[in-house]
């Protein structure tokens, strides 16, 4: 069974942004232990950027100039994965270091190398450590970063389970941190992602750039794949081999859907930034989500933003209800010229498909 451990920066760092070589051998010693039942374990850490940034003069918080971000991601690295080395090594484990972006999931060729590179590491007895390419990565993609990665990751190699570690304890109902929260409590099990509505607090430090908003995101993302996730405290005793092996109450599981989509489409609902919105009629509704078709410029009653060939967009209801995302074949200004009937009959014809089915993610819990 193939498993995925994501930490973030704040369960590996320090209030100074330094790295904790004690947290560090807290997981490399539980990581050791849970391999003696899971071989195939694959590990996602996040805090070369915060490991990097007192280099830069930034001590206790972080920046937001995407260059100063990047140059301490290229500072931190190799602080990062000596320590992990170091620690691995008590174990008798070697480790490698694969840099990743979301792109090497969805460029086909990109995608099997990757995969034949985790896979012939894990047949080698290698743990995978991998961290998105931080130094060159495009900022309108790092919302999430490794959080997003990890998803991914477990879609990539059809894993089973997802462990998220964090520096708080799960889901909450509310804030445990706000005046007021006596009635907080920790949710166990989650069925359905797309319903929950709850606000966590003290979910990320000032040197991480995920939170748990952004593990929502990777966990609904992994749900969506097939993927049970657990979101769980870093620093709880023997988290990592518990949580895989299901012993006692520990954080907080999030449940599968029982469709997964495939890679391309995880890609189109979860890892792109829309665009814009597209506004349907439940003519156009009923199409794309009971008869599966594409769609078309006729069931289109509004458009909102401004978006070029191949951009993803957010597909509403007249309820404006989220009912899909997927990519336009049409720029806006292309539509907006189609829906305000400003084009030939030929053209009206060429751009009446605005969305193929086969660039469309529904999402509306109807469909499933």
């Amino acid at each position: 069974m193939t498993v995925i451990v994501k930490v973030g920066t704040s369960s590996l760092t320090k209030p100074d942004g330094s790295i904790s070589e004690i947290a560090i051998d807290k997981l490399a010693k539980e990581i050791a232990i849970a391999k003696q039942d899971f071989s195939d374990i694959i590990l996602v850490s996040s805090g070369a950027i915060g490991a990097g940034l007192a280099d830069l003069g930034y001590v206790g918080s972080r920046p937001t100039d995407s260059r100063i971000l990047q140059a301490a991601s290229a500072i931190g690295q190799p602080k990062l994965m000596a320590t992990y080395a170091k620690s691995f090594s008590k174990y008798n484990i070697s480790i490698a270091q694969l840099l990743m972006a979301p792109d090497d999931f969805f460029v086909r060729k990109r995608y099997l190398h990757a995969r034949s590179t985790v896979e012939e590491l894990l047949t080698s007895g290698i743990l995978p450590i991998v961290n998105e390419n931080d130094a060159i990565a495009d900022d309108a993609i790092r919302w999430g970063d490794n959080d997003r990665i990890a998803a991914l990751l477990a879609q990539l190699l059809n894993a089973e389970q997802l462990l998220m570690l964090t520096d708080t304890d799960g889901i909450y109902s509310q804030d445990p941190k706000k005046k007021n929260s006596e009635n907080v409590k920790l949710i166990r099990e989650i069925g359905s992602i797309d319903k929950i509505d709850a606000v966590v607090g003290g979910a990320s430090g000032k040197l991480g750039s995920g939170g748990m908003e952004s593990k929502l995101a990777a966990a609904k993302m992994a749900s969506w794949a097939g993927v049970t996730t657990t979101i769980a405290a870093a620093t709880r005793h023997n988290v990592v081999a518990d949580s895989f092996l299901q012993l006692g109450e520990l954080g907080t599981i999030i449940h599968p859907k029982p469709k997964p989509l495939s890679a391309r489409k995880l890609w189109i609902a979860f890892a792109v930034q829309p665009k814009g919105k597209l506004i349907i009629d439940k003519g156009a509704q009923e199409a794309i989500e009971e008869n599966g078709g594409s769609l078309l410029a006729v069931g289109v009653l509004e458009q909102h933003g401004t978006f070029e060939r191949g951009d993803a967009v957010e597909i509403l209801n007249e309820k404006s209800e989220l009912i899909a995302r997927g990519l336009v074949s049409l720029s806006s200004s292309e539509l907006k010229d189609s829906l305000n009937k400003n084009v030939s009959e030929a053209e009206k014809m060429q751009l009446s498909e605005i969305i193929h089915r086969d660039e469309l993610v529904i999402l509306s819990e109807k469909h499933y």
